[in-house]
């Protein structure tokens, strides 16, 4: 069974106890995060897409930390005019657990 979820303006495939990282949620370490923006649910044969979302649906997870992907460098330059600007970016993330997937 997997769902495809949609949080932080991203879509994952989800699977029963697979961790992955996600844009940045509110909630502490250990505590649960109920997610309900399932866009499609997959049990063998029986295929459940919604239109946008399943009603009733919601995918069960647990934080496990927060942290900060890698940094991202900006460089930009403008040939011939003695232009150039560095910029660096670290986005946020919570890493999760997903428990189990809930579905009508």
């Amino acid at each position: 069974m997997y769902a495809v979820i949609k949080t932080g303006g991203k879509q994952y495939r989800v699977v029963p106890g697979e961790k992955l990282k996600v844009e940045k949620l509110a909630g502490d370490i250990g505590s649960d995060v109920v997610i309900d923006q399932v866009l499609m649910v997959a049990d063998g044969d029986n295929v459940t897409v919604g239109a946008p979302v399943i009603a009733g649906a919601s995918v069960k997870a647990t934080v496990v930390s927060h942290g900060r992907h890698d940094k991202v460098m900006i460089f930009k330059m403008r040939r011939r005019k003695h232009y150039r600007k560095t910029q660096g970016h670290r986005q946020d993330y919570t890493e999760i657990q997903i428990q189990q997937i809930a579905a009508k």
